[in-house]
């Protein structure tokens, strides 16, 4: 049975001067400046001598540059110690030399002698505080320490937002003085690329003082394993094919660490993915600094929820045969009713071959493609119909539903005591879009309804979907928001359901 590991860590790997050397002669000596020493006669020693030199600045200038991006980074990048609260004082039981019980009480979380069993790596997103690390470090029934560079300790006051689909959470620590990390583009990363990882693997770091590996860039788009939950197969983006793999050492304990460019930028957020039972070394992954990643970072420093986006169709991959003919794409088995993808007029049988310009070739390309894309944008899909190629332009994407793990500290506001959200964000949108008791040109979600509040009072309640505002409809709540938002007097609301098709609800101001 495979376990799921705290980290991709990193111990310190020491570069020797040999290797050093060796890659700064390669470096620094062109295919030419080769073919030259072949053709020299035996002893030219000036001309040896020469580009030995070079070969060692070459070296030393590597070397300098990494240590310059590892002090960059540094002075960013924190241990995080995770307690069990049932753990917080505990005991040493033992029998000292007369044989008698001896009871020792351990040194607790907030201790400089403190060693965690628990451990794993964040990095500073906020000045004021804010600490980005792996959601999957988070669990139930834990407290959370953190041990700056300066090895201030700072108990986690809060989990300032968590998303399960991103694999990112942010946490809050009450400091007013530390050094955010700079960013960088993991877009532009090549394979071959030398980066450098700091984190706190086996919390040999829990000092604050994080340790550092280099390596290079392995591969991009790379896949974490198969999940073992049936009911949501992949419930991460990075099990599609969004990670960088790198040969840096990285170790149990640095999940939330930094991948850095000799910039001494972040490119990746190093995690430990599931590893088979038997095989537990794990690999060296990080979750990439890109559009999506930025937008999570900001959506949860914010302490609101990601949103991800949804077309609502089902796919399948080309025949191996089409495939061999070099055809690539993936076939529409399924439209499902009042999706974007059934306003927008996507069919049964297209075969979509590029989401905004970019090739598709498999049904995890497909859905990583979509599913990056924000809740409301739009996406352009090339479409292969009957033969001809034609372009369907998604107006606006529905909402992606994570089933849990979310942490949301800075909830959307209510209307007049409500709350919506898209239809499709719910574990009944399924059993609904089955039986087709959906309005089929869209409609928007009661989620939350206040108990004395104006909607509560006039009937709304959780799970009714409202179709229009005061005759206009509404299929988003973006939308929602557009046709409430200036309203200072009544507003009638139009309900769908099954039973009762439409009924009007009059919702009067607040007192």
């Amino acid at each position: 049975m495979r376990r799921l590991l705290l980290a991709c860590g990193s111990i310190s790997r020491q570069c020797s001067a040999v290797a050093l050397l060796a890659l700064g002669f390669a470096l620094a000596t062109p295919a030419n400046a080769l073919a030259q020493e072949n053709a020299e006669q035996p002893g030219s020693a000036p001309e040896s001598e020469a580009r030995n030199v070079s070969a060692f600045q070459a070296a030393v200038a590597i070397e300098g540059a990494m240590v310059d991006a590892i002090a960059k980074a540094e002075k960013s990048v924190v241990a995080i110690a995770r307690v069990r609260r049932q753990d917080d004082q505990p005991l040493d039981l033992s029998v000292n030399q007369f044989g008698r019980l001896q009871i020792t009480e351990l040194a607790s979380p907030g201790t400089p002698e403190f060693i965690p069993n628990e451990y794993a790596t964040g990095v500073v997103v906020g000045a004021d505080g804010l600490i980005l690390t792996a959601n999957h470090v988070l669990q139930e029934n834990c407290d959370y320490w953190v041990t700056t560079p300066d090895r201030r300790i700072f108990k986690v006051v809060r989990v300032k937002g968590a998303d399960p689909r991103s694999d990112l959470a942010v946490l809050q620590i009450e400091a007013t003085d530390l050094v955010p990390i700079a960013f960088g583009d993991a877009s532009k990363l090549k394979k071959g690329q030398i980066v450098l990882a700091l984190g706190n693997p086996y919390a040999i770091a829990r000092d604050g003082q994080a340790s550092a590996s280099w390596g290079i860039i392995a591969n991009l788009t790379r896949k974490d394993g198969p999940s073992l939950d049936q009911g949501n197969p992949k419930p991460a983006l990075h099990q599609y094919g969004t990670l960088i793999q790198t040969d840096a050492r990285l170790n149990l304990g640095t999940s939330g660490g930094t991948l850095l460019n000799l910039q001494g930028e972040m490119i990746g957020l190093t995690v430990s993915l599931a590893a088979a039972s038997g095989y537990e070394q794990s690999a060296g992954f990080a979750i990439p600094v890109d559009e999506t990643f930025l937008r999570a970072v900001q959506t949860l420093k914010a302490g609101r929820e990601m949103e991800y986006g949804f077309l609502g169709v089902a796919v399948n991959a080309l025949a191996l045969m089409d495939r061999q003919s070099g055809r690539h794409g993936v076939i529409v088995t399924a439209v499902v009713g009042a999706t974007p993808a059934k306003q927008y007029g996507v069919k049964d049988g297209d075969l979509i071959t590029h989401v905004d310009g970019q090739p598709i070739y498999d049904q995890d390309q497909f859905m990583l493609a979509i599913g990056k894309l924000p809740a409301d944008g739009q996406a352009s899909l090339t479409v292969e119909r009957e033969g001809h190629l034609r372009r369907v332009e998604i107006g606006n994407l529905a909402k992606y539903f994570v089933p849990e793990g979310k942490i949301v500290t800075a909830p959307k506001p209510a209307w007049r005591g409500m709350q919506v959200d898209y239809v499709t964000a719910t574990r009944n949108f399924q059993s609904w879009s089955q039986m087709g008791d959906l309005d089929p040109q869209g409609s928007v979600l009661v989620t939350e309804v206040a108990e004395s509040s104006p909607a509560w009072n006039e009937g709304l309640r959780p799970e009714m979907r409202i179709t229009h505002v005061n005759g206009e409809r509404v299929a988003n709540p973006r939308e929602f928001a557009e046709r409430v938002g200036g309203a200072t007097g009544p507003v009638k609301l139009k309900i769908f359901d099954s039973a009762n098709k439409h009924p009007e609800h009059t919702i009067p101001p607040e007192a």
